[in-house]
């Protein structure tokens, strides 16, 4: 209660509202509904920007990329896309370049097995350029008779201590041409004996045996005797197909003393395992793939010594012609001999020299089928 001319209990002084409005406390109700209803209706106002501008951005990421008109950097269409992310892919690569043809004429090619067991390469080339022996003789001689079809191949086996007269050295066992001469006297000796022009001439040692048999996997050989090994692990060979790695290989090739006829059977095993590798690298039309004809090339030379003239792109030629061989048509014989014999204290074999002249002659005129048979 207000005493005149006191003041408030509360200690406001100056006149109250109801002594200086005319409606009093009314007015002063009025005027908080005012401001209240003022200040919601700026709260509304906000929470309806609000609403407006979330609703434009919901809207905004809603839409597919192809209907944002509005964005400043349209999408590219999926052509774009793709040619823009996705490398266009490589040309294919060119064919490879042919193989010519050899001429139709008939081949002879010498093949020899150095019983070296180093480098048979190295010690060739060191005889030839200096004249000095080296410590390898011709283990396998075999002329191998290529006619001008390329469908058959015919083998005529050389035993190595066969006694001849070796051109430019003098009476000696055939397979010493190599320690005297190197590559160029075994071949002179081997034309000599058999009157005929070897083309080529092929040289394998040892290792190069065995790499070559593993490179291809193994071999599969039909082993027509069994025996057991005298060499290096003692492998044993059983009678029938025997699947031969490197190591096995070589030791099938060189032995002899297990058999009663020594050297002969040697020989013929020796046949035996070349007509298998033949086998093998023509199986399912390998050498008609001009590709696989050059990788084969590539991985020989590191086991292969050849003469001068036959380069890599010969030996790729003479590979490619043989694409369509027949295996079974591969025939073999072992040159005719006159029997056994010491000359200065060496065993030996005597040519039969009637034989030997037929033999040679059935080569130059191409009639050789009517003595190497399959």
């Amino acid at each position: 209660m207000s005493m005149p001319g006191g003041s408030d209990p509360s200690g406001a002084t100056g006149p109250g509202p109801s002594d200086t409005h005319p409606h009093g406390l009314a007015w002063v109700a009025h005027g908080r509904r005012r401001w209240i209803a003022a200040l919601l209706a700026l709260v509304l106002a906000a929470a309806a920007v609000v609403a407006v501008v979330s609703l434009n951005r919901t809207g905004s990421e809603a839409q597919p990329a192809a209907t944002q008109t509005q964005s400043e950097t349209p999408s590219p269409t999926p052509s774009e896309t793709q040619t823009e992310t996705t490398p266009a892919p490589p040309p294919p690569p060119p064919p490879p370049p042919p193989i010519p043809e050899l001429p139709a004429a008939p081949m002879n090619v010498l093949v020899i097995g150095s019983d070296m067991r180093g480098n048979a390469r190295e010690a060739a080339a060191h005889t030839a350029a200096t004249g000095q022996p080296q410590d390898q003789r011709a283990d396998t001689l075999m002329v191998v008779h290529v006619p001008a079809d390329r469908r058959a191949l015919y083998i005529v086996s050389i035993n190595r201590d066969t006694w001849v007269d070796i051109p430019g050295f003098g009476g000696a066992k055939i397979n010493s041409g190599l320690q005297y001469g190197g590559i160029d006297m075994q071949t002179a000796a081997v034309q000599s004996l058999l009157g005929i022009a070897i083309d080529h001439t092929l040289m394998m040692d040892f290792h190069g045996l065995k790499v070559l048999i593993d490179g291809l996997g193994g071999i599969d050989v039909n082993v027509p005797i069994a025996f057991q090994s005298t060499h290096d692990t003692g492998h044993v060979f059983a009678a029938g197909v025997n699947h031969l790695d490197g190591q096995s290989a070589l030791e099938f090739s060189r032995e002899r003393y297990a058999f009663v006829d020594g050297d002969f059977q040697r020989v013929r095993n020796q046949q035996i395992l070349l007509r298998a590798i033949l086998a093998r690298l023509t199986a399912g039309g390998a050498l008609n793939d001009v590709n696989a004809v050059r990788g084969l090339v590539d991985f020989a030379s590191c086991c292969l010594t050849v003469d001068r003239a036959f380069d890599p792109v010969q030996a790729a030629i003479l590979a490619y012609s043989l694409r369509n061989l027949d295996a079974n048509a591969i025939g073999t014989m072992t040159l005719p001999t006159a029997g056994a014999g010491f000359v200065a204290g060496q065993s030996v074999l005597f040519p039969d020299y009637g034989g030997v002249a037929a033999v040679g002659a059935a080569l130059r005129e191409g009639r050789i089928a009517e003595f190497a048979r399959p």
